[in-house]
């Protein structure tokens, strides 16, 4: 399963016309205004009590104020989101961090190896296999992971360059209520960077079926035409989707209680090519990442499961779904375009 895409050095050219040059591209991208890496799964204790979490880096370029100079010039805005869904427990918890680069409070790049923010970071373990170790810390509990990719790296077909491990085999512990729990189980990642935001939201779905197959949809519902997908097969192969090839259809709304927002929890999936037909189910209903006062949009992603049949067989999996654009929300701070 190991492709030369994981190894030391790599150039591939993607639909965008981007050139990539791996491991460089893995890290941070200056030259671009918006960046991020997102990590999310789906993990269990040994006694199957299931867990979601997402962790989150962004990057936005900024202007500084004329007045600002040396370490602490605010030229580049780092944001960062970390949750955690108790699936079984019924709760959800969410918390942000918000720094500039200044004396190294977070970064990104390639010298380290690593993205941070505060004592929030993923690491490379190594540039050759992709390892990456990921660790979070925050009043509520303490979040460490080890992430080995099962397949190769993804390049999706899309205007922005994007990339994507849809299957990391994770391992680790969570640090929670006085306890120090287990964890296995399977992990998402994601790498974004582009200039030029698209207005709208989208709704975002990664699955990773149980058959050892992964799927990554995304809808934008301002321009339906601009959706695309990618369906990567058992040995690791990626195929691109286009917006006529795929159907997604929202089902059961739940109302925010929070910013008041109605979200389609609940989905039909559809790919005809794939002789493919989801449900998908959410975790939990209230996975809805809303901090008053905050600098970030609102925004609802959570673990999510999915039932259905594939090639007329049963299938299921599970994974995370995003939703933006649901919630009324001026706030300007990297309201930016899909992934």
């Amino acid at each position: 399963m190991r492709s030369s895409i994981l190894a030391a050095a790599l150039a591939v050219i993607g639909a965008s016309g981007y050139r990539y040059d791996f491991p460089r591209d893995h890290f941070n991208h200056p030259d671009f205004q918006t960046e991020w890496w997102y990590y999310t799964g789906n993990l269990q204790t040994p006694d199957h009590h299931r867990f979601g979490f997402e962790l989150t880096f962004f990057r936005q370029a900024a202007q500084p104020l004329a007045s600002e100079t040396g370490t602490w010039r605010a030229d580049q805005i780092y944001l960062a989101h970390l949750a955690l869904t108790d699936i079984d427990g019924g709760h959800f918890y969410h918390t942000e961090r918000l720094n500039r680069a200044g004396p190294g409070l977070a970064g990104a790049d390639f010298a380290s190896r690593a993205y941070w923010n505060g004592n929030w970071h993923v690491r490379w373990k190594s540039l050759a296999t992709a390892e990456q170790e990921l660790q979070a810390v925050c009043d509520r509990f303490t979040l460490t992971l080890n992430l080995r990719p099962e397949k190769p790296l993804v390049v999706h077909h899309k205007a922005s360059p994007y990339t994507s491990f849809s299957r990391l085999a994770a391992s680790g512990e969570l640090q929670w209520n006085g306890q120090t729990l287990p964890l296995r189980g399977m992990a998402w990642m994601d790498h974004e960077f582009f200039n030029s935001p698209a207005g709208g939201g989208w709704d975002w779905f990664s699955i990773q079926l149980d058959n050892h197959e992964e799927i990554m949809l995304y809808r934008f519902r301002a321009k339906p035409a601009l959706s695309s997908g990618t369906y990567i097969d058992a040995s690791g192969a990626a195929h691109f989707l286009d917006s006529t090839e795929f159907s997604v259809s929202p089902g059961q709304l739940w109302k925010s209680p929070h910013s008041q927002a109605e979200y389609p929890v609940a989905w039909e999936i559809a790919i005809p090519l794939l002789d493919l037909h989801l449900t998908e189910q959410p975790a939990l209903e209230d996975q809805e990442l809303f901090t008053p006062n905050s600098v970030s949009p609102i925004y609802w992603e959570g673990a999510v499961t999915y039932r259905g049949r594939m090639r007329g067989r049963p299938a299921q999996g599970a994974g995370y779904l995003e939703m933006t654009g649901y919630a009324r929300d001026a706030r300007p701070i990297l309201r930016a375009a899909p992934r």
